[in-house]
């Protein structure tokens, strides 16, 4: 178990995390999300003692990292996976972690072996690939068989075997009944991963909940409808109290109930229906949603002059109108030049 209160980090006139409270609880994997510069990998090396809270407590297992005696067994991390020597080679990077806490030797060709390095263990990080060292990264986090693990970006640079793999590998951990907090910015995958959200914007906790919970509170659930007789339907649906509205395709959508309810009564008024079926939102989009507000770098396409997502933050500020399309000149002002050609003049010079 990781437990934090009011945990805060300030690095100047910085607030990169503002009184986070929340606990990582065992038996079940704990995605930890927020956009980038949100302080997620800040509040990660504070639970590994990494960097000290300005104010605030965290604990793993009711200590503070610097009191557990041999932390490797306590809790396994992987926060940076290039953070080795790159010249020592991979068996002998985990054997000096493994002396370092008593784990016995065989324990690191046992990790090797799972992570699927055996047969490069003989040789130096240095010209690993970015998917070789996440692996070896994350057989140092299993080194001590710990009861905690925590991960900051695991499927960074895996290809699809290695993603479900270690997709796999933090299920099981759980079901084991052991802590598994994990960070991504990969949506798709920590859908398919996690069973609990915390999610923090500009250093504050944002949402503390089941992943079911987190999507059907912040995003949209409705009922779509396809008929060949969408008049008469409508009017089905106006009668039982509902106000569907029409979408671009013909088809009615339909908010406050539920597929079975709908299908009754299609077939209580003998409305053939095409198509029902119930659309909810992905974790992506109800991600977007509630951090909209709270994202602290945003990018602009060329022409951009809001952004693309629906409640989402506003575009550029007045008066910083972004690039035109093909560099024509808005109305009264002069042509800016197209995208990319002062780069492209500056290579002709």
């Amino acid at each position: 178990m990781i437990e934090l209160e009011d945990l805060t980090k300030r690095y100047g006139d910085k607030l990169a995390v503002d009184g986070l409270s929340f606990t990582v609880r065992p038996g079940t994997v704990t995605g930890f999300l927020g956009p980038n510069g949100a302080g997620k990998s800040t509040t990660m090396r504070m639970v590994l003692g990494l960097d000290a809270p300005t104010r605030g407590d965290v604990r793993i297992e009711g200590k503070h990292y610097g009191e557990l005696q041999e932390p490797l067994h306590s809790i396994g991390a992987l926060l940076e996976a290039k953070g080795v020597h790159g010249g020592r080679r991979a068996y002998d990077h985990l054997l000096c972690m493994a002396q370092s806490n008593g784990i016995p030797e065989r324990r690191v060709g046992e990790v090797l072996e799972m992570v699927g390095l055996h047969d490069v263990a003989r040789k130096r990080p240095k010209g690993f690939s970015l998917g070789m060292g996440q692996r070896l990264g994350i057989a140092a986090a299993l080194l001590g068989d710990p009861r905690i693990l925590m991960f900051d970006e695991p499927v960074n640079g895996l290809d699809p075997e290695g993603i479900h793999w270690i997709r796999t590998l933090m299920q099981q951990l759980a079901r084991e009944g052991r802590t598994v907090f994990v960070s991504s910015h990969l949506m798709s995958e920590m859908a398919q991963t996690a069973e609990h959200l915390v999610v923090i914007g500009q250093g504050r906790l944002l949402a503390d909940t089941s992943m079911s919970q987190f999507i059907a509170e912040n995003s949209r659930t409705h009922v779509r409808v396809r008929t060949p007789e969408p008049e008469r339907m409508l009017d089905v649906l106006v009668e039982a109290g509902l106000r569907p509205a029409t979408a671009a395709d013909g088809a009615l959508e339909v908010d406050g109930s539920e597929a079975p309810r709908i299908g009754e009564l299609a077939a209580a008024n003998q409305v053939v229906l095409h198509e029902l079926s119930t659309q909810r939102a992905s974790l992506e989009e109800a991600f977007m949603r509630l951090t909209a507000q709270s994202v602290e770098y945003h990018a602009y396409a060329p022409g951009d002059v809001q952004a693309a997502v629906p409640g989402g933050p506003p575009g550029p500020p007045a008066g910083t109108a972004a690039p035109p399309q093909g560099g024509q000149a808005p109305p009264g002002g002069q042509a800016p030049p197209a995208w990319g050609e002062n780069w492209r003049k500056g290579r002709r010079g």
